[in-house]
């Protein structure tokens, strides 16, 4: 190939420039670059490598203009501090690899208001999907995703109504069974630490999951103990210090993430505490952090991965528009670790 020509730097490059550096027509460069017509390969090679070494990248904004959508998915969280969302957005990515489509992220923090603007900002993008945290939203967020004209997936939860698809886990479910696991361990002054941010919805469905099986079994929460803020550590320390301290024939402590888990299992065992035979512990999501402890706390997969992997699915395979309403459910695996009396 001959050497690229010299291109002021200020200038946006064009389909003429990869033209005239490739030596093929601009018609044929638009074909390769995407990835349409009958090109044979080493023109095909001829092109792509010219783009490469000029830096072009096509400009995606004149394509949408004449189809109104752009090959844009938008995925939206609470949260990039939690440890639960980084394996969710590794799911779509991995699933949206191959079918040109590219995934970009907005943050809420667990505020409505906050989603409801990002929700306004990326459909006035018009992307060909959306992917959003939780089925609790606000009216206008609501009617903003139910009139978009696109896939809606909405993840991490069915206990609900869905605007379209949703892909998720019962936490209900999750709680009930988490505390029927408790209770056939022979546990029984049994408390709650977690947290008190209104809008984690998630943590509160698990929360009424697992009181209604201890009504069930004829028992209430002997304490219980909230926090607002990000997961940490101190804060299941603290949390499981007080508890302890304020209800000390407490026989069982159910946190609602494994990283507050995580900190009442050390605060425990430097205390000399025996786990599980005097206290047992568990937490929710199964996060790897839990590989590094000193012994395995107990918890639920929370089905991170497969949760992402199946949205995207879903937004690849109706990009062209078509809304469907499906809604799938998985099942979380519980482990017991070695927090809970076998």
């Amino acid at each position: 190939m001959t050497k690229p020509p010299v291109i002021d730097p200020r200038r946006t490059l064009t389909l003429r420039d990869v033209s005239e550096a490739s030596g093929v027509s601009e018609m044929t460069v638009s074909r390769v670059l995407r990835n349409r017509g009958d090109v044979s390969d080493s023109t095909r090679e001829r092109v792509l490598e010219a783009a490469r070494t000029l830096g072009y990248v096509p400009n995606k904004i004149a394509g949408a203009l004449a189809s109104q959508r752009v090959n844009l998915v938008g995925v939206i969280i609470p949260s990039l501090s939690n440890m639960v969302f980084p394996e969710v957005l590794t799911g779509i990515s991995d699933m949206l690899e191959d079918t040109g489509l590219q995934p970009v992220v907005g943050v809420t923090n667990y505020s409505p208001e906050r989603e409801e603007a990002v929700i306004y900002e990326m459909l006035s993008w018009r992307p060909s999907g959306m992917i959003v945290a939780g089925l609790e939203h606000t009216e206008a967020s609501r009617a903003m995703l139910a009139q978009a004209g696109i896939p809606i997936v909405e993840i991490m939860d069915i206990d609900g109504e869905a605007v379209d698809s949703a892909v998720g886990i019962s936490h209900r479910r999750a709680g009930r069974q988490m505390a029927e696991a408790i209770i056939a361990a022979g546990y029984r002054r049994i408390a709650f630490c977690g947290t008190m941010m209104p809008y984690d919805h998630r943590a509160r469905k698990r929360l009424e999951g697992f009181e209604e099986a201890l009504a069930k079994a004829g028992l209430t929460l002997a304490d219980r103990e909230f926090y607002s803020g990000g997961s940490a550590l101190l804060k299941g320390r603290e949390m499981t210090e007080a508890v302890l301290k304020r209800t000390p024939d407490v026989d069982f402590l159910y946190y609602s993430n494994d990283m507050i888990g995580a900190g009442g299992l050390l605060w425990c065992l430097e205390k000399g505490i025996d786990v599980p035979g005097k206290i047992g512990l568990a937490g929710f999501n199964g996060v790897e952090l839990l590989d590094g402890l000193p012994r395995r706390l107990a918890t639920m997969d929370a089905c991170r991965l497969e949760i992402g992997r199946r949205a995207a699915e879903i937004i690849a395979g109706k990009h062209d528009g078509v809304i469907g309403g499906e809604v799938i459910e998985l099942t979380p695996t519980l482990q017991p670790g070695d927090t809970i009396r076998r």
